[in-house]
Formats: C-alpha cells, structure tokens, sequence
C-alpha cells in the first residue's frame, strides 16, 4: 500500500462547523438496528413517562382553581392520589426504561469492542510498531463507551426532548395562547449562545479523548515491566512522574475547562429561564386581574411547565452540534475501522494439507514504507505521523534468491542490520515482498490462507513473550486441546520439565508480565517447548545473542536438536553449532546474499564469512568453553 493509504480521519478544529454526513448515521445505526426492538421499548416508555410529567402541573391548576375553592375533599382526595400515583408509574417506567436501554448500550460496546479488537489483530505488524498500545486501549475502553454513550444518551435525549417540546407547547397553547407566545419570545437569547456553546463542548470533548489516549499510552509504556525496569536502571523516576503530570494535568484543565462551559451555559438557561417564568407570572397576574377568563392555576401551571420547556428546547436549539459532539467517540472507532489491512487473503486462498516443507525465495526484494502515514488523529486536531521501520538503505532485501529443500537447515548469518530479520518476517506474512515470491511447497504465500499458513510455520523470536498466565497457558496456546502428557512431552524435548517439576505449583505457575519470573534462558526453553508441542512443518528461529551461562547454552542446543530434527529450518544463527549443522549457509550483507554455501565452502572463499567466523563465532565458542 502507498504511504497515504491510512487516511481519512476526522480534523476538529476550533473554526470548524459540526458535521454530520448521512454515511456516519448510517454506520451509527449499523450497530444499533440489532436492537431496535429495545430502543423501540425505550421510546414508547419515554412517551408514556413525558406525558404523565405533563399531567401534573394539570393536577395543581385543578386543585388550586377547583378542588380548594369548592372545598371538594373527593377531588382534593384525587389530585392527591394522581400526584402520588404519577412519579410511582413513572419510575416503573423509568426502571423498563434503564434495563431497555442498558441491553442496547452494553450490546453496542460489545459489538464495537469485538469488532475493533478483530480488526486490531489482523492489522500488519507495520501497524503495532508505529503505534502506542495505550492509544489503542484507549480507543477499546473510552471512545466504544462514549459511543454507546451516543446511541443510548444523546439521541434518546433528543427524541425524549422533541416529545417534551411538543406536548408541553399543545397543553400549554390550549391553556393560554398568549402566554405561551409571551414565553417564546425569550428564546432568541439563548440561542446563539447556545450553539457557540456546543461547538465549544464538541472541540472539549475530542481534546479530553485525545489527552485521555495520550496519558494511557504513557502508562502503558512505563508501567509495564519492561518499561518499569528501564525507568529504574537509569533513575527517571521523577521524569516520568513529570511527563504523566504533564498529561494528567491536560486532562484536568480540560474537564474544569468542560465543567465551566457547561455550567456557564446552564447559568444562562436558568437566568432565561427566570426572565421567561417572571414574564408569565406578570403578564398572567395582569390577565387574572383585569379579565374573568384567566385563574391562578392557569398561572402557576404554566410557570411550571416552562423550566421543562426551556431545558428542551435550548437542546434542540444546539441538536446538530450536540448529535456531532456525542458521535465524536463512533468517528474514533471508525478512525481504527476504516484503516486498510495490508496483510489479507486471497480471494480463493489455498489451504496447505500435505506439507512437504520446501522454501523457495525467487528473486525478492523489499522495502518498508519510508513515506509517512497517516495515523490516529493528535490532540490539536492534526493527524499523528507514524514512520516505518528506520533503514539506512532504499531496499531492505535486494535479489534474494534461494531454496530450501525439505528437511533441510538453512543458516542465516551477517552483521547486525544486514537484512536477516527482514528476511524472515516475509515467509509467515508478517510483511509480503515487493517484488518477487515466496514459495511453499511451490505455492506463492500470498495464495496461502492465513491460518493455514500460520499453522504450517513455527517461529522462536529472540525476544521472547509470555503471557501474564500459567506455563500450562502459556504452552497451550501452540496446542489448545494437547494433553497434559503432550505437554510434559515437549517441555522434556526442550529440557525444562524438570525445572518446571520443582516448581510448587509446576505447570500451573504464573509466569508473569510478559514471562519476568524465568531467566532469559529458561525463557527460551519454554518458547522451544511451545514450538514443538505446535509441531510444525517449517521452523524459523531467531537464537538469541544474549550472554548466557554454559549450562543454559548446553541445555538450549540440546533442546534445539528435537526441534530442528526432520524440519524444514531457517535460522539465524548465533552458534557455531548451528553454523556447522547447516545444509546451507547464506552470508547476508546490506539485503543481499553476498556468499552462500556450507562451512568449509565459505572459509576456503577468505570472504566475510570467514571474517565473521574469525570475530564472532569463533571467539563466542572459545569463550563459552573457557565459562564451561
């Protein structure tokens, strides 16, 4: 994909007018027309509830026009059993109505958070290394509950207020026309206000989401353990602790900053409101004085209707920039759904049944994206740039081209950066090729169905992750139904059952953050475990190049040995074990195969291998047999 393939994310700025595309609704209402029969239940118990609302400043005009100066206990009694009665319905109504709409509101956020967290996990791995995962989290946690927020808040508001408008203003046009128009003239001084307001609110309320995301991705950064660790060794407490103030205290100022303009604004709504009920009682005491059509409970029950009226309506007023405020969180989600996969099937993929194992690299070559893409929007309103994978070079593989027979051990070395790591991530489709193929048993990967491919292929990163699980978890996830047997099985092949044995729990242990509680080198030991209990056809490995001590050397090359046995292996090797074992070896310098053949091939050749071998491999034996 080109570099401005991310793109098309939603910009607030200040100057900004509010926008709400019939796309964007329609999407919304994607997620809540599986619930329409909930929301339908929550609109008619929000019509049934309005309209008794509107019943009861009814009931004082009759009891202070009729019931008083009659002196009628029987219709007193009654005034007085219907203002009971009528907030005891109404809250019965209000109970129908909050489990209606919790239904609908849980149900959207599962369905948002399902389909984002899918989405998330077929993302490239381009994707994971240019962005937080706190920014992420964010997006999962509190942009899917401000969209729910949106369905189950904001329009079920505005439907509640298009009702309450409209009884309120026939009850109170059939009461007294005059008045009522006396109480709409005030309307006018808000109502500027009022969107000025909103647009204030909406362009607050991104800010907070944005701030908010930032401050996760900061947590997550630094509060897990390898973060934790790096803080430590290099005494940046207190930096840290002045960077999470830095955002923190943006969060901060924008909620007062979001507290003060909302009630600034609901201030002015009470003042106009104040004008309004005053205008009433004026007016309306002038009419009752000079005129016998008029009583004092046409006064009051007018002057009680308009607080509600006024509430409505100032909502109404700002309905366009509100809808567009509240749906700010469905235009974050969709900010992460709209962003293209680049690793996907074909359409008609292959799947992979008899696996022979042959690997054929033809003629490929690769490049990360070096163009800047666009990404998840920034607090200023701007788009966030995220870079690929800094390379000091155009292309990260140049001409690869070899093959690797069935059952045989291909051994990748060369200088740090030179390209092997690229190379591996192109056969389980971490990353596809620019130009050229990669084959499996004859077939283009790109052919391949993605689970089918990942099933045919195990990989021992250098870095290796655990999940916050137990180690029976933990080596499950290779084999979700192995048998505890099958278990033992393979972590004896890797040589780590007996330390798991020792353990009290054994192989109910947790391991904790990202596996913390074992050495790096019974880390790796587990990690060889996983991969044979997955038992697949292809193997790429990654030795790792940490300096252990010689009986974790000896134990890992032992576990290495069932591994790598009767498979299809490329490994980039660190050991001169490996080295020696290989079927082929390909020197790999600046993306290109420079030499390529067995041991005593390249050493005759007086080419980089035999440098290499000289000041790495060599030197690596002799001093892991001098610690022996």
């Amino acid at each position: 994909m080109n570099g401005g393939g991310w793109r098309g994310f939603v910009r607030a700025n200040e100057d900004e007018q509010p926008t709400i595309s019939r796309m964007l609704l329609q999407r919304v209402w994607g997620y809540a027309r599986p619930y329409r029969s909930g929301i339908i239940v929550v609109l008619i118990t929000i019509f049934i509830g309005t309209l008794l609302d509107r019943i009861t400043p009814l009931l004082v005009r009759h009891l202070i026009d009729v019931a008083i100066p009659e002196r009628n206990l029987g219709r007193l009694n009654l005034v007085a059993v219907g203002l009971v009665a009528i907030p005891l319905i109404g809250g019965l109504l209000d109970i129908l109505q909050r489990r209606h709409s919790s239904l609908v509101g849980e149900g959207i956020i599962f369905d948002l958070r399902r389909a984002l967290y899918s989405h998330m996990q077929r993302m490239s791995l381009r994707f994971f290394t240019s962005t937080k995962s706190g920014e992420l989290v964010s997006r999962l946690n509190n942009d899917v509950v401000g969209s729910q927020r949106a369905v189950t808040g904001t329009l079920i508001t505005l439907i509640t207020n298009v009702i309450t408008v409209s009884i309120t203003l026939f009850i109170m046009l059939t009461i007294e026309w005059r008045l009522t128009l006396l109480a709409l003239l005030v309307l006018p001084l808000f109502m500027l206000p009022a969107r000025r307001v909103g647009r204030i609110v909406r362009n607050l309320t991104r800010s907070q989401m944005q701030a908010n995301g930032e401050m996760n991705g900061l947590m997550g950064e630094t509060l897990n353990v390898s973060g934790a660790l790096l803080v430590k060794i290099f005494g940046r407490r207190n930096d840290e602790v002045a960077k999470f103030s830095q955002h923190a205290g943006e969060v901060r100022d924008l909620g007062i900053r979001t507290a003060l303009v909302m009630r600034s604004f609901f201030v002015m709504v009470g003042l106009v409101s104040a004008v309004g009920v005053t205008s009433v009682y004026w007016f309306g005491g002038y009419l009752a004085i000079t005129s016998d059509n008029f009583s004092t409970g046409d006064i009051i029950a007018l002057a009680l209707y308009l607080p509600g009226l006024y509430g409505a309506i100032s909502t109404l007023v700002n309905t366009r920039v509100e809808l567009a405020s509240s749906l700010v969180s469905f235009e974050r989600v969709f900010e992460i759904l709209d962003l293209p996969l680049e690793i996907v099937d074909a359409e008609q993929p292959q799947i992979l049944q008899t696996i022979r194992g042959e690997v054929q690299f033809e003629h490929v070559w690769f490049r990360y994206q070096a163009d800047e893409i666009n990404s998840l929007s920034s607090r200023d309103g701007q788009e966030t740039t995220v870079i690929s994978p800094i390379t000091t070079r155009e292309w990260a593989l140049s001409d690869i081209d070899f093959t690797a027979k069935p059952g045989q051990l291909v051994a990748l070395v060369g200088p740090s950066g030179a390209g092997k790591t690229s190379l591996t991530y192109l056969l389980p489709r971490l990353y596809d090729p620019s130009r050229g193929r990669v084959l499996i048993d004859g077939i283009d990967v790109r052919e391949l169905e993605l689970d089918s491919l990942g099933q045919a292929i195990g990989m021992v990163t250098q870095e290796t992750f655990l999940f916050h699980e137990s180690l029976r978890a933990n080596l499950r996830y290779a084999k979700p139904d192995a048998t505890d047997a099958e278990l033992e099985a393979a972590c004896r092949a890797a040589n780590i059952h007996d330390l798991i044995a020792s353990l009290p729990n054994g192989y109910d242990t947790v391991v904790g953050e990202r596996g913390y509680r074992f050495s790096g080198g019974e880390k790796q030991r587990i990690a060889i475990a996983r991969v044979i209990l997955k038992n697949p056809r292809i193997l790429v490995l990654d030795e790792a190049t940490s300096a252990l001590d010689s009986r974790s050397e000896a134990l890992i090359q032992a576990a290495l040995q069932p591994l790598l046995k009767d498979r299809t292996s490329i490994v980039i090797a660190h050991r001169l074990s490996t080295i020696l074992a290989a079927d082929l070896i390909l020197v790999v310098d600046q993306g290109r195969v420079l030499e390529r053949g067995t041991h005593s091939e390249l050493l005759a050749q007086a080419g980089l291998y035999a440098q290499l071998y000289q000041t790495q491999f060599k030197e690596r034996e002799q001093a892991l047999e001098q610690r022996a």
